[in-house]
């Protein structure tokens, strides 16, 4: 794995409550199909491990930021279903407002002129 990769995937495996949440504002979803969009939103670059999803799902329910149900039986299993709470709309906006703050801190300082050269 290239060190940009592994800087990659640590960076945005900070962020996975917020990408879970952002992905349930546009609607229920059932796990699995949480895990395909997000792997389908970077045109397969980037994947969170269904063990790491489902270990966010269930921290996000005890948080009171998700609630699940299950779905009706459709072609064999049943499926969990998980919302979005009012609580976790307020969560996923005030991280998306502290990584835009952090973003603009972070590309002023990597944008920094060498005045010694």
């Amino acid at each position: 794995m290239a060190t940009e990769d592994a800087f990659a995937a640590d960076l945005l495996r900070g962020h996975t409550d917020t990408i879970v949440l952002g992905v349930l504002r546009t609607g229920e979803r059932y796990g699995f199909e949480i895990y395909k969009t997000i792997r389908d939103a970077t045109g397969g670059d980037h994947e969170i491990k269904e063990a790491t999803l489902y270990a966010t799902y269930r921290r996000l329910e005890k948080d009171g930021l998700v609630e699940s149900y299950w779905g009706d039986e459709t072609q064999g299993g049943r499926r969990k279903y998980y919302r979005i709470t009012d609580a976790g709309r307020a969560v996923y906006r005030g991280n998306v407002t502290a990584w835009i703050a952090t973003r603009r801190v972070i590309d002023a300082l990597l944008d920094l002129k060498d005045e010694d050269r």
